[in-house]
Formats: C-alpha cells, sequence, structure tokens
C-alpha cells in the first residue's frame, strides 16, 4: 500500500473535522457575542482552500464533485483545470503524451494507480489525487499547487515558487482565472 496516499487521507479527515471544529467554536462564540470580525474572517480565508464551496455543474460534473469531495479539493479548481488541460475533451492526447481530460502524464497515472487515463471517472479520480497530495504538499497554497500540476513538484520546489517557465506562468494565470471566475458565480 502507497503510505502517501494513506497518509493524505488522514490528512484530508483531520483537515474537515478541524474546520468543523472550528466552525462549531465560530457559531458558539457569535451566539454568546463574543466572536471578533478578525477570527471569522482568518477561518474563512483558511476553510476557503479546502473542499466546501458549492459542487460544480456541467461536463463531467457528478464525476468532478465525486472525487473534490472524496480527497478534500474545491471542486471548482478540479473544474478550472479540466478546462486548462483538455477542455472537457476525455479523448485529449498531447504533443507530449499527456491524457484525458486532466491531461494526465502515462508515469503519473501508474503512479496514481491509474490503468486506463482515457476513462474519464479514473482520469478524474487520479487527477484530483494528484491535485489534493500538491495540495498538501504546498501547505495549502492553489497557486503552487498549480503550478506543480503543470511543471512539476521538482521545478516549483527547485525554484521554491512558480517556476519562471512561460508556459508554466501563462497556466497558473489560466487555471487560476476560471477558478476566480468559478467562484463568482458561485458568491
Amino acid at each position: 500500500m502507497d503510505n502517501s496516499i494513506f497518509t493524505g487521507q488522514i490528512q484530508s479527515v483531520m483537515q474537515k473535522l478541524m474546520f468543523s471544529l472550528l466552525d462549531r467554536l465560530i457559531k458558539k462564540l457569535d451566539a454568546d457575542g463574543q466572536t471578533s470580525q478578525t477570527t471569522t474572517t482568518a477561518a474563512q480565508s483558511t476553510a476557503s482552500t479546502t473542499f466546501g464551496s458549492q459542487p460544480v455543474t456541467g461536463d463531467f460534473s457528478s464525476l468532478i464533485n465525486q472525487a473534490a469531495q472524496k480527497y478534500n479539493v474545491d471542486p471548482a479548481l478540479v473544474q478550472a483545470v479540466v478546462k486548462a488541460e483538455s477542455n472537457f475533451n476525455p479523448n485529449a492526447v498531447s504533443s507530449a503524451g499527456a491524457l484525458g481530460l486532466m491531461q494526465l502524464m502515462p508515469g503519473t497515472a501508474s503512479d496514481l494507480g491509474v490503468t486506463n487515463p482515457l476513462d474519464p471517472a479514473q482520469n478524474i479520480d487520479g487527477g484530483v489525487r494528484y491535485i489534493s497530495r500538491l495540495l498538501t504538499h504546498y501547505n495549502g497554497d492553489v497557486k503552487l499547487a498549480v503550478a506543480a500540476y503543470n511543471a512539476g513538484p521538482g521545478a516549483v520546489d527547485r525554484y521554491n515558487g512558480i517556476p519562471p517557465y512561460q508556459e508554466t506562468q501563462t497556466y497558473v494565470t489560466r487555471v487560476l482565472g476560471y477558478f476566480n471566475s468559478s467562484k463568482e458565480w458561485q458568491a
């Protein structure tokens, strides 16, 4: 068994529990009139990097929402990655050999246990699991996780931030643009 997957799942459950308890505490303090605006704002900004936004709609939404909940990733982020990677084409194949909706490289797909990267369910599940790992590795920093999804975590770690590659910088801007615009629709 891959211990990193197991560890990621435990971290995901613990994170959900922590935010649930934090939410209860804030509600209790609010009811007692003891909550400050600073506490509420800090909790809301921390919670925004985890699953909890509205489910997405559109192409492959049930698969996206299911995997997002399973791996504690915002479904709007997953949808933004799918749009940027393949524009929702489950048969997409890049010139570099990346496959499917989330454009998994064959080695990455294999590491994630994805046996058929062109199967939308397997591709999305594997891609979201990978995003979840990256979010954990980068302490919830969506920009760095998205950059690592494109350029690889080695490049992000080597440059201690978004690599100076034009492709990666454009990719991060595009994904975050899709992600932020979907957040505005949900607000």
